[in-house]
């Protein structure tokens, strides 16, 4: 019996890891050709600022009917996603030269107001970013001079010219790479926007633009009503790229806005407190060893210094033990969550494809490690002789989460003022 169950355990074990299961738990999607799919938007977010803001919150083009929100875990609405459904329609293998993102062929009428506020956030840098079979919009780029080819995270919504003009990218070139995994059966394995801005188009009888202007002639935003038309195009290519190493190229993403001059000045900063803690070190230790090399007839009347006033006060609690307490255990219980979650994230079970599932797995595993974090402060609170050890254990589960949910609840007012999508509803920020 032993030795059959030991020939299944290997057969399994010999099966092939595409026919076993996808450890951060999303399965791949098969189409056939002509297979509509669907297009999601995720956010708007920037390089410049933190504030996310919902994709709607911008005059885009809405599809017939409602907006249907997909129903999203606690880290997807902490990271201020709200995905929702797009006008683009997209079918597999289907090329479309052009069409309008509207559901008709007239511009949109957007007022002053919202013509003000795409400005600003064009200003701000501000990129959108869309979801089609669970994998995000990205914008490919290339360096001149080495022709190295990088990508960047969702696509801009417009530039600032030099003279200070704001353009707006009002037409996408969509490209899909897929791969045909078995006859008739294709899988996504990219997802390309290339976004331009577009002054003047066309349409024919069938509802298609045929007339894009590529005359280098930009669409200019002025605060003031206007007409915009929204288009874009879809182009199909097949790529050898296989399904599971389809997120490759975002993994590897580099920053294009890296903040320089914030890393620079922490290093500054860091680097000169340690100078002047080292030198006051350095002069407090030799002042001490030049004391100690004296006679002994002069030690005998000199009054002790230095770290030998200190050398018994290591068995001696401090002044402050609650606080000391507290702190030891908090420490414990984040480097706890950080390394499970490190652990995990090395398994690959806390890939970016499983959406959110880093907040929601760092959210639940401070809950669950504050049972270690009251062990170890009450130790170190007994080790101590204290004698009020159920108000240790209400403290140090208490006194710095209180502290980040303030903080939480402070920030989620701001970010309520400047209607973000970060913010979180007050019945989620208490329940959570």
């Amino acid at each position: 019996m032993s030795n059959r169950l030991w020939s299944v355990i290997v057969f399994l074990g010999l099966l092939p890891l595409e026919q076993g299961f996808y450890v951060p738990g999303v399965a791949p999607v098969e189409f056939k050709s002509g297979d509509p799919i669907e297009v999601k938007a995720i956010k708007l977010t920037s390089t410049k600022t933190i504030v996310p803001y919902e994709y709607y919150y911008l005059p885009f083009c809405r599809p017939d009917g409602d907006l249907l929100y997909k129903s999203e875990n606690l880290g997807e609405v902490m990271r201020g996603d709200r995905i929702v459904n797009t006008p683009y329609q997209l079918f597999m293998k289907k090329n479309v030269g052009c069409a309008s993102a509207c559901t008709t062929t007239n511009p949109m009428e957007v007022t002053a107001s919202a013509a003000k506020r795409l400005m600003e956030r064009i200003k701000e840098d501000y990129h959108a970013h869309l979801l089609v079979d669970n994998l995000p919009s990205a914008t490919k780029y290339e360096v001149p001079k080495t022709g190295e080819t990088f990508y960047d995270l969702g696509y801009k919504i417009g530039w600032v010219g030099e003279d200070g003009k704001v353009f707006l990218n009002n037409h996408l070139d969509i490209v899909m790479l897929y791969h045909e995994h078995m006859p008739g059966l294709y899988r996504v394995v990219g997802f390309e926007v290339k976004p331009r801005s577009v002054k003047t188009v066309t349409f024919d009888n069938n509802k298609e633009c045929t007339g894009i202007d590529k005359d280098m002639n930009f669409y200019e935003l002025k605060e003031e009503d206007q007409k915009i038309y929204w288009t874009y195009s879809v182009f199909w290519e097949p790529s050898d790229i296989p399904w599971a190493s389809r997120w490759d190229v975002y993994l590897s993403v580099k920053a294009v806005d890296i903040h320089w001059f914030s890393i620079l000045n922490s290093i500054v900063v860091v680097l000169s407190l340690s100078g002047f803690l080292s030198v006051s070190i350095v002069r407090t230790v030799r002042r001490d060893i030049a004391l100690y090399n004296k006679d002994e007839a002069e030690d005998d009347t000199l009054e002790e210094t230095g770290w030998k006033l200190v050398h018994g006060d290591v068995f001696r609690p401090p002044p402050h033990q609650m606080i000391l307490v507290n702190m030891v255990g908090t420490g414990i219980q984040l480097l706890g969550m950080v390394g499970i979650i490190v652990f995990f994230a090395m398994l690959g079970m806390l890939s970016p494809a499983s959406r959110g599932s880093l907040m929601s797995a760092a959210v639940f595993l401070f809950c669950f490690m504050g049972l270690v974090s009251g062990y170890h402060a009450g130790r170190l609170y007994k080790t101590m002789k204290g004698r009020n050890p159920i108000r240790c254990a209400v403290q140090t589960g208490t006194l710095f989460p209180s502290l980040i949910l303030g903080s939480g609840f402070l920030l989620n007012f701001f970010l309520i003022g400047k209607q973000s999508s970060g913010a979180v509803s007050f019945e989620l920020f208490f329940v959570s």
